[in-house]
C-alpha cells in the first residue's frame, strides 16, 4: 500500500512495456504516470511530447522520480536541473525489462536509495545503489517468521544473532526475506525500528536457486519453498556467502550472509 507521502513522485516513461510497469509501480506505491504521447491514450496518465522538457517541468515539484528509461535518457534529462543534493529529488531509473531499480540522484539526503528499494519489491527486480556508506556494508541478514511475530521479538532475534555471529549492527547492509511476507507489518516494522532496508525477493528466484542448500521440508509444506532465511541471505548479496546458517529464536528464522568484493580482496 502506498503511504500519504506516496503521491509526491513520478513515473515517466517512453514505451507501452514501460508503462505496464509504471501501472504496477502506482498501484503499489502512488505517484503521477506521465508517458510520451506515442504511447497511446490511457487513464490516469499524463501525456507529454518531449521528455527533457518534461523533466525540465517536473523537477522541482516532485519528491521523487522513476524513469522507466535508459539510464543515458534519465542522465541527459536531469544534468541541466541539478542543483544541490539537499534540494534534488530521489530519482531513480528502471530498464525497460524490469530488472534494475537503480538509484541514479540524491540516493541518500533525497531518499533514492529508499525508492530504489520500493521499486524493486514492488517490481521483483534487483535494487542498484551505489552510495559508498551502503555499500561498504557487507551483512546481509535472512529472515523468515510465523505470521504476526511481533516487530520486538524480530529485533531481539536479529541482536542475538548478529551477537553470535561476532557482527554489529552497523555492518549490515539488507534484511532480506521472500515475497509472501511483504504483508507481515512485524517484519516492516522491525526494519523500520532498525533504521534498515526490507528487501523481498521473489518466491520464483528462491524456488530456482542454484545454491546446494539443504531445503527445510517444514517451510516447503507451509509456504511451498526450499527454505526461506538461508537463501534470502545468500540471494541478496552479492558474492554472498553464510556466516551463520539457520538460527531459530522466538519464531523467528535467522541466517547471516557476509559479501565478498572479490577487486578489493
Amino acid at each position: 500500500m502506498a503511504g500519504p507521502e506516496a503521491e509526491n513522485f513520478a513515473l515517466v516513461t517512453l514505451s507501452k512495456r514501460g508503462l505496464i510497469l509504471a501501472r504496477k509501480l502506482s498501484r503499489d506505491l502512488g505517484g503521477q504516470i506521465f508517458a510520451h504521447q506515442d504511447v497511446g491514450p490511457g487513464q490516469g496518465v499524463i501525456f507529454f511530447e518531449r521528455i527533457m522538457d518534461l523533466t525540465a517541468d517536473i523537477f522541482s515539484r516532485f519528491r521523487g522520480i522513476v524513469y522507466i528509461a535508459p539510464s543515458g535518457v534519465a542522465a541527459r534529462c536531469i544534468a541541466r536541473c541539478i542543483e544541490h543534493k539537499g534540494r534534488d529529488p530521489a530519482v531513480v531509473v528502471v530498464d525497460i525489462g524490469g530488472r534494475w531499480a537503480i538509484s541514479l540522484l540524491s540516493g541518500h539526503e533525497g531518499g533514492a536509495n529508499a525508492l530504489a528499494l520500493k521499486t524493486a519489491n514492488s517490481l521483483g527486480c534487483e535494487p542498484v545503489i551505489t552510495t559508498t556508506s551502503q555499500a561498504l556494508k557487507d551483512i546481509i541478514v535472512g529472515l523468515g517468521c510465523r505470521r504476526g511475530t511481533a516487530a520486538g521479538d524480530i529485533v531481539q532475534a536479529i541482536n542475538l544473532a548478529l551477537n553470535k555471529a561476532g557482527v554489529s549492527l552497523d555492518m549490515v547492509r539488507l534484511l532480506a526475506t521472500a515475497d509472501i511476507k511483504k504483508g507481515e507489518a512485524g517484519l516492516i516494522s522491525a526494519a523500520e525500528k532498525l533504521g534498515l532496508s526490507l528487501y523481498f525477493l521473489s518466491s520464483a528466484r528462491i524456488r530456482n536457486m542454484p545454491l546446494g542448500l539443504k531445503e527445510s521440508e517444514f517451510v516447503k509444506n507451509m509456504v511451498g519453498l526450499p527454505g526461506v532465511a538461508e537463501p534470502c541471505a545468500l540471494l541478496a548479496g552479492k558474492n554472498a556467502r553464510l556466516i551463520l546458517g539457520k538460527t531459530v529464536c522466538k519464531g523467528v528464522t535467522i541466517a547471516l550472509a557476509r559479501e565478498s568484493f572479490l577487486w578489493l580482496e
